[in-house]
């Protein structure tokens, strides 16, 4: 089963830096906005997370060797200093829930992982990955021999045992603490006792894993792995290759969140509303929450919002939104969902994502799996409102509104060998890049 290990991490020394300020969210969430500015400040981590490419970019200048020019200098000049000794690193995000008042506090802990080869049935994933991203963190893992992002691990813990451990860390000493750009404060307690850190080893060795987020970069260590294990004479299990960086947090704690992810769909030829809520009657009961003014869209939208949850607490729910109406659909108890989706199992007929794409999109629609990947119909929204917005502005003809994926959900998927399809969880929040640093030497 799960393998973990203490390491010496490089992190930041405090008393040359300020944390918030050279800190970065991860690779894939940084916008080009975001990226200049994180480059204004001197040791960014952005210079090595994602530094910037340039015209006069040469196989022997370029944003690798960039990274790993400047990683080799902040060790030598001491911005980034090595742990005398082994450790782990308890980790808690403290967060208000988009949309709402809500304060929610994820507690979990940074290790080592062994990497897995997924046949091996310890580590799962619950997405499909793509080509260029692998690529890229690939190219800048040979430069760097760094990994300066976490990866997001799920577990299951039914009797809380590691999270006491973890609680007696948080009590009895002092945390680092940094907040970012979303509001979220981030808390590092570094532990270097044997005997704290040794029944944490133990409990997580009986537990398989599930990758929550951050399949990219986990499937890049494999890659990695691999090829390390080509160059060498004979296998050794201690090669640092053999392990990466990662985040684990245990399913059965509180403060696990999924934010769904809207579709927003354009370029459907002689798309009618009318038309398409017609084709879906046979699967789908509808509501209408339809508005003639901005007093009436107010509570057409709450009246929606509100129905699309309840509805996906006990069954399953899509929304749709064109100018002027909500539509909630919700899937009929005699829907023949197995002659509809023959190739498709069970568990994947059980989520409201794989309805939208394989009934509405596909079937209703015409968008195919193949339109969908190249994102010729369909774009993504992480907030309602931003997707009702680029319909109103006639930039899409309507949007899909989905309710979260469950955390259970997931998990079952992943450890039944399932996939999601893209984009159907969003974890949230982020977890930062460069708290600590592993560096394979």
């Amino acid at each position: 089963m799960a393998e973990i290990f203490p390491f010496h991490a490089y992190r930041y020394d405090l008393e040359r830096v300020k944390l918030a300020e050279v800190v970065t969210q991860p690779y894939d969430k940084i916008t080009p906005s975001m990226q200049e500015r994180y480059a204004e400040v001197p040791y960014n981590l952005i210079t090595v997370e994602k530094g910037k490419a340039t015209p006069n970019d040469s196989p022997h200048n370029n944003v690798y060797t960039r990274a790993e020019k400047a990683l080799e200098d902040w060790i030598r000049n001491g911005i980034l200093l090595r742990d005398m000794v082994p450790g782990i690193y308890v980790y808690s995000q403290e967060y208000t829930v988009p949309g709402s008042i809500e304060r929610q506090i994820r507690n979990g802990f940074i290790a080592l992982g062994r990497v897995e080869d997924y046949a091996a049935g310890v580590i799962f994933r619950h997405e499909q990955t793509l080509s260029g991203p692998k690529a890229d963190r690939l190219e800048l893992l040979r430069h760097t021999r760094t990994h300066t992002g976490q990866l997001f691990m799920l577990y299951t813990d039914e009797e809380r045992r590691i999270d006491l451990l973890l609680d007696g860390v948080r009590r009895n000493s002092a945390a680092i603490e940094v907040r970012d750009e979303y509001e979220v404060t981030h808390r590092l307690w570094p532990v270097f006792d044997r005997e704290t850190i040794a029944p944490i080893v133990q409990e997580m060795a009986g537990r398989k894993l599930v990758i929550a987020d951050g399949h990219h970069r986990y499937e890049t260590a494999l890659a990695y792995r691999d090829q390390c294990r080509m160059q060498t004479e004979k296998p050794d299990a201690g090669a640092p290759y053999e392990k990466t960086m990662m985040t684990f947090f245990n399913t059965r704690s509180e403060g696990l969140l999924i934010l769904p992810t809207h579709r927003v769909i354009s370029n459907v030829p002689e798309f009618s509303p009318p038309a398409f809520r017609g084709a879906m009657s046979e699967i789908f009961e509808q509501e209408s929450y339809s508005f003639a003014s901005d007093a009436a869209r107010a509570v057409a939208s709450y009246g929606f919002q509100r129905a699309l949850a309840a509805h996906g607490r006990t069954g399953r729910a899509i929304g749709m939104y064109a100018p002027g109406e909500f539509t909630l659909f919700h899937l009929r108890s005699d829907a023949p969902l197995a002659t509809l989706m023959p190739d498709v199992s069970p568990a994947q007929r059980g989520l409201d994502v794989v309805l939208l794409h394989r009934i509405m999109l596909e079937r209703g629609l015409g968008i195919t799996p193949a339109a969908v990947a190249t994102e010729r119909n369909i774009t993504y929204e992480r907030q309602m409102d931003a997707a009702v917005a680029t319909v109103d502005e006639g930039r899409a003809q309507i949007c899909f509104l989905l309710n979260p994926v469950g955390v259970e959900q997931v998990m079952d998927m992943a450890l039944a060998g399932e996939v999601l399809p893209q984009k159907s969880t969003d974890f949230y929040p982020k977890l930062l890049s460069g708290l600590t640093l592993y560096r394979m030497e």
